[in-house]
């Protein structure tokens, strides 16, 4: 692709994906804005904060904009994240956040991508490996108990949150493990984003003994074809840097990073 290419796709993802709102919202779940910032809370463990713009918001005012989240989540005792993506401006947004208290989790890529080029691929697992789609509590339960495996933290959260989406509308999410006999090795789901030709792939955690070993690109070849069915012809993905050369080998293109900052009170 070239860089013209890059370019496109990112503009697609800023004016279709950006901000990133649930729709419909499920069940308990807020939405408010504070001038360009859209809040999210009650989805998961923590708020959320996005945006498609500052509106050249910088300096003094963009530092006032910034306290009000923090006085606002402290009254909470919530804690919350700012998705910053590489492009987003100012370029000195990230220092500003870290001063007024905000702190920098992982780095990722956001790679877009035609769908087509994923769903050609064949989502053929290992020998012993099946993919299921789950909907039920039981299943959402083992996914978390593999993640949290997979990066010795709590995940329950992802219990609460996906079955709020998929009691908001199941037809706007599928979810999919990977399972080797009653062990869930991967799992990840895809969202068929509304009124945009975007899907949108998450999860993806492996336990370590199945890596490398084609779980996750089958489990991303089966989403793909999905959204293919559903009429999408672009995927986005934050990805790793461990499955982002997958992902740019089956087509898809980095065209930001991005780096959740959270402020915990």
């Amino acid at each position: 692709m070239t860089d013209l290419d890059a370019r496109s796709l990112r503009d697609a993802y800023d004016t279709q994906i950006r901000p990133e709102i649930p729709d419909p919202l499920p069940a308990g779940v807020t939405v408010d804005r504070d001038g360009p910032l859209v809040r999210i809370l009650g989805l998961d463990q923590r708020g959320f904060i996005t945006y498609r713009t500052l509106d050249g918001l910088a300096g003094p005012e963009l530092d006032v904009l910034i306290a009000r989240q923090v006085e606002f989540f402290r009254a909470r005792g919530e804690g919350v994240e700012w998705k910053l993506n590489g492009h987003d401006e100012p370029a000195d947004l990230g220092d500003r956040l870290r001063a007024a208290g905000f702190v920098p989790e992982d780095l990722e890529t956001v790679v877009v991508g035609p769908v087509a080029a994923l769903a050609a691929a064949v989502p053929v697992p290992p020998e012993g490996v099946r993919l299921r789609e789950v909907t039920s509590r039981e299943d959402l339960e083992r996914i978390a108990a593999m993640e949290e495996a997979v990066w010795n933290e709590d995940r329950s959260h992802l219990v609460t949150g996906l079955a709020k989406e998929i009691e908001a509308d199941p037809q706007s999410i599928t979810i999919v493990v990977a399972e080797a006999g009653d062990t869930v090795v991967s799992a990840g789901w895809v969202r068929y984003l509304r009124n945009t030709g975007f899907a949108t792939l998450w999860g993806g955690s492996t336990l370590p003994e199945w890596r490398r070993k084609g779980v996750y690109r089958a489990l991303v070849a089966y989403r793909a074809r999905l959204a293919e069915q559903r009429g999408k012809t672009l995927v986005q993905v934050d990805c790793s840097p461990d499955s982002r050369p997958i992902l740019e080998r089956l087509g898809l293109v980095a065209v930001t990073t991005t780096t959740p900052y959270v402020y915990t009170p």
